[in-house]
Order: C-alpha cells, then sequence, then structure tokens
C-alpha cells in the first residue's frame, strides 16, 4: 500500500521547514513566491492533497470550517448544543460549516473524513475526545485545530475547557459548607480527561478541609447507566450523606437509585451534579449543579479557530472557561 503523503516529506524533498510547506499551501505570508512555486509543484508531483484555492487566494479570508467528533459526542445533548451554537456562530459570519461524526471503526482505522485529507476546510474544530491516535493524525495533515471540552499532553494544539478542576472543587465546597463530611463521588474518569479533573477537584476540597475520602464511596469507574448505577449504589453498606456526580445524568440516576431504596432527598442524602443539563431538571428533587454556559464554549472556540487561522506561528493556547454553582432543592445542611 502506497504511503501517504504528509507535509514532513514535501519539507524533507525540499530541505526546508514543516512550517513552510504549511505556509505555502495555506496561502499565507512567511514565504517568497518562488519557495510557494517550488511547495506547490513538488506538492503536485508527490500527489499531496492540499486546498488549491486556499493556496492561490486570500489567506486572510476563511470561507469553510470543520467539526468532527465521535458518534457518542454527538449522541449527547451537552455536546449537542455546542455543535448547534457554533453552527450559528458559522452562519453568522458567512462561514461554511461542514460536519462529520467519528465511528469507532473510522477512529480504529484513524481514517480521515475527505474534507481532512483533501484540505477542504481552513480551520477545524474537534468536539470532546477520539482518540489520542486519531486526534494526532488529524493535528499532522496541518490545518489550524481548535480542541472543544478536552486536552492530553501529546496534542501540541489550542484547546477551550471547562475549569473542571476549581468547578468540582466549589461543588465540593459547597457540600462541605452544608456541614457534609462524608462525601461520595459518583462517575466515570475513563470517559474524558474532564472527568479526571472533576475528581481531583474533589479531592482537593476534601483534602483541604483535613477529609479523606472513603475508598468504596469513590465509585470513578462507573457506567452512566441507570442499573449499573443502581447496583453500585445498593452494594454499600452504609451511604454517604452527601454524593456529588461527574455530570447530571449520574446525579439524575443516583437519586432515582436512592429513593427507590427508600431515601429522602435531600433530608438523608443531599445530591450534587455537574453541567446544569436538562437531567437536573428532570430529576425530583430538582439537583443542585455546576452551569457550563455553552453558547459562550461555542462562541470562545470560534474565536479561537479564526484567530488561530491568522496566527498560525504564535503560542499554543488554553482557556478555561468558569462555570456557575445553582443550588436546588437536592442539596441541604446536615440534620444534627
Amino acid at each position: 500500500m502506497r504511503k501517504k503523503v504528509a507535509m514532513q516529506d514535501i519539507a524533507d524533498r525540499l530541505n526546508i521547514s514543516k512550517n513552510s510547506v504549511s505556509q505555502a499551501l495555506s496561502g499565507k505570508d512567511g514565504v517568497s513566491e518562488e519557495t510557494r512555486r517550488k511547495i506547490i509543484e513538488t506538492a503536485e508531483a508527490m500527489g499531496y492533497r492540499y486546498n488549491k484555492k486556499t493556496a492561490a487566494g486570500n489567506p486572510n479570508q476563511v470561507k469553510t470550517i470543520g467539526l468532527i467528533a465521535s458518534d457518542f459526542a454527538f449522541s449527547m445533548q451537552f455536546f449537542g448544543e455546542i455543535y448547534l451554537a457554533v453552527e450559528r456562530e458559522a452562519k453568522n459570519h458567512g462561514i461554511n460549516l461542514l460536519i462529520q461524526s467519528i465511528t469507532p471503526e473510522m477512529r480504529d482505522r484513524l481514517q480521515l473524513p475527505s474534507f481532512i485529507e483533501e484540505k477542504q476546510v481552513d480551520g477545524l474544530l474537534i468536539l470532546s475526545h477520539i482518540s489520542t491516535a486519531y486526534i494526532r493524525n488529524v493535528l499532522e495533515q496541518g490545518i489550524p485545530t481548535v480542541l472543544i471540552d478536552h486536552h492530553h499532553p501529546l496534542l501540541s494544539t489550542d484547546a477551550v475547557l471547562t475549569n473542571n478542576r476549581f468547578s468540582a472543587y466549589i461543588a465540593v465546597k459547597h457540600l462541605l459548607d452544608y456541614g457534609h463530611q462524608d462525601i461520595g463521588i459518583l462517575g466515570n474518569v475513563a470517559v474524558s480527561p474532564s472527568y479526571q479533573e472533576r475528581w481531583e477537584g474533589y479531592l482537593l476540597a476534601l483534602r483541604e478541609h483535613g477529609l479523606e475520602p472513603r475508598k468504596e464511596l469513590m465509585l470513578v469507574h462507573t457506567q452512566e447507566e441507570e442499573e449499573t448505577i443502581a447496583e453500585a449504589i445498593r452494594r454499600l453498606d452504609k451511604q454517604p450523606s452527601a454524593w456529588f456526580c461527574l455530570n447530571d445524568g449520574f446525579a439524575f440516576y443516583v437519586s432515582l437509585a436512592l429513593r427507590q431504596l427508600g431515601y429522602q432527598i435531600p433530608d438523608e442524602i443531599s445530591i450534587c451534579g455537574f453541567d446544569n443539563s436538562h437531567y437536573s431538571q428532570m430529576a425530583s428533587p430538582k439537583i443542585t449543579t455546576m452551569e457550563v454556559d455553552l453558547s459562550l464554549f461555542a462562541h470562545k472556540a470560534f474565536e479561537q479557530l479564526m484567530w488561530r487561522i491568522k496566527h498560525p506561528d504564535e503560542a499554543y493556547q488554553e482557556i478555561l472557561l468558569p462555570t456557575r454553582l445553582i443550588v436546588r432543592e437536592s442539596t441541604t445542611a446536615v440534620k444534627a
């Protein structure tokens, strides 16, 4: 099977930097016209796919961007709302938006959407986690890229994130301020670095208050499924006085499980979630949560991508967005 040509191959052939190749093929300043001509000729000869209109046109005119996410991310309301907000941003700026759901098969085969392979987009947004290997493959294509709600030490690109660690700290401090000291945590940290960071915020809040969590109350490898969560709750010999859940879906199912066991919420057990999703409003009682501003998420990601397209050589940036504690009926002070 013939090896796919990458920008680095063109750079090696011409004994120039990969950045010079990127500038030439994206129509940007920074290379002489003679060097640009040689790069384009070499790219053609080697069969490298690139956006020919962009190479010849105005580098500051953004016409089309792409957005990719896993099937799983697109199925979740949280990410669906971010996608819709990105779509509105693109429409308001007169920019075309191309969308592709990445199936598990595409992820495992490192198969890229055609609009990435053929360089049909000026920039790219990646929504949530796909896999580190897959995202690295995307970044190797040389398209300006911003990650939304995801980052990793091996991914050298911009990212827009919730301040998960500090937000979880605030949520747990809310429970501590109500007098709770025996606080459990429930979620699945394997799903996303965001959940891992929320776990870290939980631990930080407890330890700053001189508390160590019971190991049996750190249910951080639990699938977000009603029966799985109910079984995890039933197995405990002793319930905590409060639960902090890594998202509102977990909080909703914890609430169901506890009420089925006869517990009164919040009189006997308090529950705090995260995200302010529809689950927090569906629960009875409604769930205290940390609100993530999804429109702001989309706006900042779009804004960062526009900036990155025009400033390809600037240092990579991570933008942390604040959250807001919304106190509802699922949390109260510990009864004396």
